[in-house]
C-alpha cells in the first residue's frame, strides 16, 4: 500500500507535498467547517446511526438463514449446511463514513457457490418479510434484470440497497476478507461488478493517512458538488466514488492537514491537474483474472478518457469514463470558483456557507436550453423509459459539442418528473411535446434523485436492455372521470454559444440522431412511449425548476432600430430558438420530434 524510499513511507504514487502540522488558524477553520456541515444537516443523530447498525445486524442474521435454507433445499449434508455461512458487506457513503440523514446503505450479500442469483431473488425477499420485526419492511422492490441486480427496501425506516455476489467457494465465514484477490477466481462478471464496490471502498479507506480528516473533507466536497449540480456519473459528472478518490489523493499529499486545508488544496490541485494524466491512489496492479484493467497503452478506448480517475482495487477501472468535453469545462470552472471562495474563507472575507451556495443553472446559467421530454402512458413504463433516455443524454451532449457554434452543452444532473391529466388525444399530444397546461395541480414535481426509483435507476445505469416494459398496449391510464394520466420526465441542457462566433445554429442532425438512438431501444413501443426535444428560452423555463427565493429570468424588452429592423436578417438572438418552448404556458408550442433547424445569416 505504502511506497517506501530511503527508509520513509508514504501513501500514494508520489511523496507528500507537505508534512507540516496544522496551525491554530487552520484548526479554527476546520472547526468552522464542521459547524457549517452540521448546520447544513450533513450529520445524522446517534439514534438513527444505532438504528442503522441494528438493521445491518438483522440483515446479517437473515443472510445466514437464507444460505442455510438454500443449502437444505439442495440436499447438502448437515456439516456443509452449518459451515456454509454468508456475510454482508457495506460500500459507498455508509462504508466511507460520510452518510447523512436519510442516506441509503449500499449492502452486498456474499454467498457460497451453491447459492444462485435466482435463489437470492426468489427466497431472500420472503425470508426478509418473515424474519424482520413486524412492520419493519415498509417497502421492497426487487430488480433482478438490472445491470447490477438489486433489491431495494425500507427496513425500519432505513433505505437499503441489496446487491448479490456468489463466490466460487464452499463457505463464506464471517472472517472472510474480500481484499484477497484469489477469491475473484471463477466469479461471474455480474458478481465481479457487485464485489467491486466494497473492494474499492475498502481500499480507499486504507490508502488515506487519516480517515477522520478524509471524511470531514469528503463531506464538504460532496455537499459542494451536489449543490453545484456536478454530482452524477450517468450525466457525465463524477459520482460519489470518483469524488472520494480525488479527496483521498489530496489527503495523501498533505497527510497531516486538517479537513479544511484538504478542501482548499483539493480545489487548487484538482483544478490545475494536467488531464488526461490519471489520478491514482496506488500503482495499478495485475491479478489472477483474464479481465480488462485500465491501460491506455493497450486499450484504445482508454485513451479517450478526458479526466481519468482510476479505482485502486483490482481490476482497476476508470470511474469517470462518462465525462465529456462540456462537463469537463463545467467541472474545471466550478473547481476554480470553489478555490477562490475557500481562499477568501481562510482570509475571513467569506464563510463556508458561501462554498455551498446552490447552483445557478436555471437562474443565471444560460439563455438557451434544450428540454428533453421523455413521456409514457403508464407509470411503470415511464420508470424504465425515462431511465433509458437519461442513460443516453450524455451522447446528445457529446454530439452537440461537435457543432462549431456551441462552446458548452451543459446537462443538468437530474430530471424533473411530472404528472399530467388530459381529456383527449390532442391534450395528450400537447403534453408529449412539453406543454404544462395539463399538469396535475395536486401532484408535486419531483426530481429523479429524490424519487430514487430502483427501476429507473437500473435503466439509467445501463440495464434497460434487459428490462421488459409493462403494459404494452399503449392505452393511457384513466382516472375514472374521463381524464387520462400521462407521465413525463424532462432533462435540461444549457447551451453556451461560442463568443464572437458565427450566429448560426443547426442542431437538427444531433437531435435526430439522439432520438433514433433512444427509439432504437429494443423494448421501445411508439404507442406507449414518446420522446421530444424542445427549444426553451430561460424566461420560458417552468416555475417548478426554481427553488423558493430564486428569481426566474424575465423576457428582455426588444429595442428595434428602424433602419435595421426592416432589412436585417434574423440573427441567432431573434431566431426560432429564442422564441420557442413557450409551450410551458400554452402560448406557443414547437413540436420537436426532430428538432427544427435554427439558422440565420
Amino acid at each position: 500500500m505504502a511506497v517506501q524510499r530511503q527508509g520513509r513511507q508514504w501513501l500514494g504514487v508520489t511523496p507528500p507535498i507537505n508534512l507540516n502540522l496544522p496551525t491554530d488558524a487552520e484548526l479554527a477553520a476546520n472547526d468552522a467547517l464542521i459547524t457549517e456541515l452540521k448546520r447544513q444537516n450533513n450529520f445524522e443523530g446517534t439514534e438513527e446511526t444505532e438504528r442503522r447498525k441494528k438493521t445491518l445486524q438483522s440483515i446479517q442474521k437473515i443472510t445466514v438463514e437464507f444460505v442455510k435454507h438454500v443449502s437444505k433445499q439442495k440436499g447438502l449434508p448437515q456439516p456443509t449446511i452449518d459451515a456454509a455461512g454468508g456475510k454482508i458487506f457495506t460500500y459507498g457513503s455508509y462504508r466511507l463514513g460520510v452518510y447523512g440523514p436519510g442516506s441509503d446503505i449500499d449492502t452486498l450479500v456474499v454467498v457460497p457457490k451453491h447459492v444462485t442469483r435466482e435463489n437470492f431473488f426468489e427466497d431472500f425477499p420472503p425470508m426478509l418479510e418473515r424474519m424482520a420485526p413486524p412492520g419493519a419492511i415498509e417497502e421492497m422492490t426487487p430488480v433482478p434484470d438490472a445491470f447490477v441486480p438489486i433489491i431495494k427496501l425500507e427496513f425500519s425506516g432505513i433505505s437499503i440497497d441489496l446487491i448479490f455476489a456468489r463466490l466460487a467457494v464452499p463457505s463464506v465465514p464471517l472472517t472472510l476478507d474480500l481484499k484477497d484477490k484469489s477469491l475473484l477466481r471463477g466469479v461471474e462478471e455480474r458478481d465481479l461488478r457487485s464485489l467491486n464496490g466494497t473492494r474499492v471502498t475498502d481500499e480507499i479507506l486504507e490508502l488515506v493517512p487519516q480517515q477522520k480528516t478524509f471524511r470531514t473533507a469528503l463531506r464538504g466536497v460532496k455537499l459542494w458538488a451536489q449543490r453545484r449540480a456536478i454530482y452524477a456519473n450517468v450525466m457525465g459528472f463524477p459520482g460519489g466514488v470518483a469524488w472520494a478518490m480525488l479527496v483521498a489523493r489530496v489527503c495523501q499529499l498533505y497527510p497531516q492537514a486538517t479537513g479544511s486545508v484538504i478542501i482548499g488544496k483539493f480545489f487548487r490541485i484538482i483544478g490545475q491537474w494536467k488531464w488526461p494524466t490519471p489520478v491514482l491512489l496506488k500503482t495499478i496492479e495485475d491479478g489472477p483474472l483474464q479481465v480488462r484493467v485500465w491501460n491506455p497503452k493497450i486499450y484504445n478506448g482508454d485513451r479517450f478518457h478526458l479526466m481519468p480517475i482510476i479505482t485502486p482495487a483490482y481490476p482497476s477501472m476508470c470511474a469517470t469514463h462518462n465525462i465529456t468535453m462540456s462537463t469537463k469545462k463545467i467541472i474545471v470552472r466550478e473547481l476554480e470558483r470553489g478555490g477562490d471562495i475557500v481562499d477568501k474563507v481562510f482570509t475571513g472575507q467569506l464563510q463556508w456557507k458561501d462554498l455551498f451556495a446552490r447552483h445557478t443553472f436555471f437562474t443565471q446559467g444560460y439563455k438557451y436550453y434544450l428540454s428533453i421530454v421523455a413521456a409514457s402512458r403508464t407509470k411503470d413504463a415511464q420508470l424504465v423509459w425515462s431511465g433509458l433516455v437519461e442513460s443516453k443524454v450524455r451522447l446528445l451532449v457529446s454530439s452537440l459539442e461537435t457543432q462549431g457554434s456551441i462552446e458548452v452543452a451543459h446537462p443538468f444532473n437530474k430530471g424533473f418528473e411530472r404528472v399530467h391529466h388530459c381529456s383527449n388525444e390532442n391534450e395528450i399530444e400537447a403534453v408529449l411535446s412539453g406543454d404544462l397546461r395539463y399538469q396535475a395541480a395536486n401532484i408535486k414535481t419531483e426530481t429523479t434523485d429524490l424519487v430514487n426509483d430502483p427501476k429507473h435507476t437500473a435503466a439509467a445505469q445501463g440495464g434497460a436492455d434487459d428490462m421488459v416494459l409493462p403494459n404494452r398496449n399503449g392505452v393511457a391510464v384513466g382516472d375514472g372521470d374521463g381524464k387520462h394520466t400521462i407521465y413525463t420526465t424532462t432533462y435540461y441542457i444549457g447551451i453556451e454559444l461560442v463568443q464572437n462566433g458565427t450566429k448560426k445554429l443547426d442542431i437538427s442532425y444531433q437531435t435526430r440522431e439522439f432520438k433514433e438512438i433512444c427509439v432504437g431501444w429494443q423494448n421501445y413501443n411508439s404507442d406507449l412511449n414518446s420522446l421530444n426535444i424542445v427549444h426553451t428560452r430561460n424566461y420560458d423555463l417552468p416555475a417548478d425548476v426554481f427553488e423558493p427565493g430564486e428569481v426566474k429570468p424575465t423576457r428582455p424588452k426588444k429595442i428595434l432600430k428602424k433602419a435595421e429592423s426592416s432589412i436585417k436578417k434574423r440573427n441567432f438572438e431573434t431566431s426560432e430558438l429564442e422564441e420557442s418552448a413557450q409551450s410551458q404556458n400554452g402560448v406557443k408550442r414547437q413540436h420537436s420530434s426532430n428538432i427544427v433547424p435554427v439558422q440565420s445569416g
